[in-house]
């Protein structure tokens, strides 16, 4: 049979509750009672039930991991990352999938049935609103890769993505190129409109420059190269600035498919600079996102809304940076 926690108490010679101090953080507790537990426990082979001491403090150390990426491989390196640092922080994640999903109110009803600590929303596609919904449920919540505002409504933790597509723009007119595409995730996603914008006001600057701007159905792989396919049967750009890299290697595998030479013929940039980016076999030219500084910071920032559930919404931002590879020119022809 299991251990219980009299099991302990009757081992240690303390009552039940003594017992259940010892082992809840915070807990006034004397430090010789402590050691008595601690001994006794190790001796019996006793573990705290983390779901029944969740009863007595009101807190579950649960906390919802929120998302819609789950098909975009960069975000296995996000979850993981996640996932480290809320166990480092002795918190417990509760993965949700929200593909397909966009209403509040069901995501909010079912992490309510958890009761949930706090929420972090782990997307660049998912309105502002969608956070928000958590707050107002008095639910702490931190947006990460969110759209960043200086007066944000719910604390937010990402990049200027309208920087992010002026690097782009800036780089590309470096090269040379005359005629430059934008190939944009969802159309509708903040993350979307935020680079494009960018990417559009360093070009208005360059009006003897061609532009050429279209959409991916999401950020994947299969979108890219799906949109990409449909591109090449019209007036393509010499180079494009894809708003993903796994969207960007989509693209990049329609263009060779095709008999196009990489970046002789067509050239490419991508935006997060995850790991596949630097293999040898793509090398791409892309926007190098802090990724790990995002989620260290969002996790940090969800701790401290824990501890202070009305503080105010802040904003936290990181700067990004492009990384040369491949799949651009050194200078266009």
């Amino acid at each position: 049979m299991a251990v219980t926690l009299k099991d302990v108490a009757l081992r240690a010679g303390v009552s039940a509750s003594a017992v259940s101090r010892s082992f809840t953080e915070g807990a006034s507790v004397s430090a010789k009672t402590r050691r008595k537990v601690e001994k006794a426990a190790q001796e019996l082979g006793y573990r705290p039930n983390v779901l029944a001491s969740s009863l007595t403090t009101r807190r579950t150390k649960l906390i919802g991991l929120v998302s819609n990426n789950f098909h975009n491989p960069v975000f296995l390196q996000v979850f993981d990352l996640f996932t480290q640092s809320l166990q480092a922080k002795g918190l417990r994640p509760l993965l949700v999938n929200l593909s397909g999903e966009v209403d509040p109110a069901k995501s909010l009803d079912m992490l309510l049935q958890y009761s949930v600590d706090g929420v972090i929303v782990a997307s660049s596609t998912l309105p502002p609103d969608f956070a928000e919904s958590f707050r107002h449920a008095k639910i702490p919540v931190v947006h990460s890769f969110g759209r960043c505002s200086a007066t944000p409504t719910v604390h937010t933790v990402g990049i200027d993505n309208r920087y992010a597509g002026e690097l782009a723009a800036e780089l590309l007119l470096s090269k040379g190129y005359e005629h430059i595409g934008f190939l944009g995730g969802p159309e509708n996603a903040s993350s979307t409109q935020d680079r494009l914008f960018g990417f559009q006001r360093v070009l208005a600057e360059h009006p003897s420059v061609k532009l050429s701007v279209n959409f991916a159905e999401d950020y994947s792989y299969d979108a890219g190269r799906k949109a990409m396919q449909s591109i090449l049967l019209k007036d393509r750009a010499n180079a494009y600035f894809c708003g993903d890299d796994v969207l960007t290697i989509g693209a990049l595998s329609a263009a060779q498919t095709a008999g196009l030479k990489v970046p002789e013929e067509i050239g490419f940039i991508g935006f997060n600079n995850m790991e596949m980016a630097g293999w040898a076999n793509i090398n791409l030219t892309t926007i190098h996102q802090p990724v790990q500084q995002i989620i260290s910071s969002s996790v940090e920032l969800l701790v401290d809304c824990l501890e202070d559930p009305d503080r105010i919404p802040e904003t936290r931002m990181f700067p990004c940076r492009v990384v040369e590879r491949g799949t651009l020119l050194l200078k266009a022809a």
